[in-house]
């Protein structure tokens, strides 16, 4: 009888990795970032999905499509988008202003730019309230001409623009920094005027910064509550938007229904987020 041969252990298949053994071998960075994102990000969000799937379909699909959530829905990013588009335009000019011109007090404007990023959300909205009011120092300016600010849904739009100025500002200065000079230039000497240089040698460079501003404050117009909940009479059908009518329906202890109008607000917010990012890569690619 002929014994098989001993297959050596050194021609053994090897075993197969372990989970751990192979999250050992996982750089430590890649560990904290995953780890980091889980804890704040992903955890919360799939406990918001799970707690969203407690309703039925029907349910879910009525809470969702009710016609105060879809004023809501309207006056939420609608005005959010209006106000990050405005900011776009004056957000670069200002940029524009502060990287190309020396004028005294140059440092402080500079600063103040970042002050709704320090002010609370509660105190800006107290202050545009107090100011656009109709016996405020500008409401009071619009009042006799019949236009009202603050209370209405134009009030939230001042309220969305002033907190998501910075983003726009800020994104573009450093841009607008690094940009050279020598360009345009040498657009003036080949005979362009200002706005041709502007149109197709300074406009092409920053217009993909300008896109990540405008979505960094559309981001932020969406989500914003103490603000506008002050200076908006929160009043459906008008300037009732989503953040506060989630608010309210926790206070009606609505809680399912509360995370359903949130589902709905995050998959609106992606949507509309992923499309912006597909322009600025667009923009990347052939600009």
């Amino acid at each position: 009888m002929v014994s098989s041969p001993q297959v050596d252990e050194f021609q053994k298949p090897p075993a197969r990795k372990t989970f751990l053994t192979r999250l050992a071998q996982v750089p430590w960075t890649w560990r904290v970032t995953i780890g980091y994102l889980s804890v704040m990000l992903f955890l919360p969000l799939a406990a918001m999905f799970l707690k969203a799937s407690t309703e039925s379909p029907a349910n879910f699909w009525r809470i969702a499509t009710s016609p105060i959530a879809l004023a809501a829905y309207d006056v939420t990013f609608t005005t959010a988008f209006v106000a990050a588009l405005s900011n776009g335009l004056f957000g670069t000019l200002i940029a524009w202003v502060l990287v190309r011109y020396d004028f005294p007090l140059k440092r402080l404007f500079d600063a103040s730019v970042d002050l709704p990023f320090a002010l609370p959300t509660s105190v800006a909205g107290l202050t545009l309230a107090t100011i656009y009011s109709d016996n405020g120092w500008v409401g009071s300016l619009f009042a006799p001409l019949g236009v009202k600010i603050a209370f209405t849904r134009l009030g939230v739009f001042v309220a969305m623009t002033f907190i998501s100025l910075p983003f726009v500002v800020r994104t573009v200065q450093p841009v607008l920094t690094e940009m050279e000079k020598d360009i345009e230039e040498a657009a003036w000497c080949l005979g362009a005027s200002d706005f041709q240089t502007f149109w197709r040698v300074v406009l092409p460079p920053l217009f993909p910064s300008i896109l990540t501003g405008i979505a960094l404050g559309f981001s932020r117009a969406v989500g914003e509550y103490g603000s506008t909940v002050i200076i908006a009479s929160n009043t459906p059908f008008k300037d009732l938007i989503a953040p506060v009518l989630i608010f309210q329906r926790l206070e009606q202890y609505d809680y399912s229904g509360a995370t359903v109008i949130g589902v709905v607000l995050l998959m609106i917010s992606l949507v509309i987020l992923l499309g912006i990012n597909l322009l600025q890569a667009w923009g990347k690619r052939y600009g």
